[in-house]
């Protein structure tokens, strides 16, 4: 097969993404070829998307069939049901995936449930994983009905912490609360948020005013974990308050940069483990086929639906 089908950033079609042909992938030696069945969507990669040259090919997430095993020997063995996680170009119908990149599937968990865990899982893994032991801990997150914020409440609380999110519309309270929060606030600022507090973690996303009122919730040696700025990139913050407490400190958090120091392989077995155990929910709320890559991905820059979208390659 010398051209597969994939997505392409298109800028004279609607919503810039197109099914298209390419070339096959070329495997390098620590590399499989994974023939892939499902797909998730996050909001960087559709987003860059809306920018991106004409070819470029975008994807984080996928769920597939090892096809071809890295030629190292290292990795999962043919037919082996596998998720993955590439930089770019995973939305196609085979690509070369990193065998640290890629978990074996246990038997009861899906591609469409497994697909979403790659960048939105890992994520709120890694996140929480800064705080270090949450056992009767205050953890506050913010952005809490996105992807990476359904993972987090859920793991948090499976982790033993007193779990508080932080939600712009009423209307998704019973969404992070089925997630698993103990409590929830409500509303452009975060300055309820104090009553819960002070807070050993805080899973923050939002920036701005959100991110300023943050820093000013820690407890002593607590912890604000930023990993997106979704309302704005400028803060301000009272800086007496942030260091007077004592020992607090604001981590910025890019996932590719923390799986430098630790496999995606290994998080994502982990994550796999806790779904198979009925412990961890996907929050999957559209389930289509890839043709409608760009209907759907228009729908996540909207925000017009909660949780996960997962495409069918087909």
């Amino acid at each position: 097969m010398s051209t597969i089908r994939a997505v392409v950033v298109d800028p004279n079609v609607s919503g810039r993404l197109a099914l298209r042909d390419v070339k096959a992938p070329t495997p390098a030696a620590n590399e499989a070829v994974i023939q892939v069945a499902a797909i998730s969507l996050n909001r960087g990669e559709v987003r860059r998307s809306s920018i991106a040259e004409a070819g470029w090919r975008p994807g984080w997430d996928l769920a597939g069939v090892v096809e071809t095993p890295a030629a190292d020997g290292s990795g999962p063995s043919v037919g082996k049901r596998v998720v993955g996680l590439l930089r770019s170009g995973a939305w196609g119908e085979l690509v070369s995936v990193s065998t640290h990149s890629l978990a074996e599937l246990p038997p009861s968990v899906s591609f469409a449930q497994a697909a979403t865990l790659p960048v939105a899982g890992l994520t709120a893994y890694h996140v929480l994983l800064k705080g270090g032991s949450l056992l009767g801990r205050s953890v506050l997150i913010t952005g809490a009905s996105g992807g990476v914020g359904h993972f987090a409440i859920q793991l948090a609380r499976l982790s033993g912490a007193k779990v508080v999110a932080h939600i712009r519309r009423a209307e998704y309270e019973s969404f992070v609360k089925d997630a698993g929060a103990h409590s929830v606030v409500i509303g452009e600022d975060l300055s309820s948020a104090n009553q819960y507090g002070p807070y050993h973690l805080i899973v923050e996303s939002v920036g701005g005013n959100i991110l300023g009122t943050a820093l000013g919730l820690l407890a002593e040696d607590g912890t604000v974990v930023l990993f997106g700025t979704s309302a704005g990139n400028e803060v301000t913050f009272n800086a007496q308050s942030f260091y007077g407490t004592g020992g607090t400190s604001l981590y910025g958090l890019i996932l590719f940069h923390e799986l430098r120091k630790e496999s995606a392989a290994v998080g994502l077995q982990r994550l796999l483990g806790l779904v198979a155990a009925d412990q961890l929910h996907p929050p999957i709320e559209i389930e289509t086929d890839w043709t409608q890559i760009a209907e759907i991905a228009q729908k996540l820059l909207d925000r017009s639906y909660l949780g996960k979208a997962v495409l069918h390659v087909k």
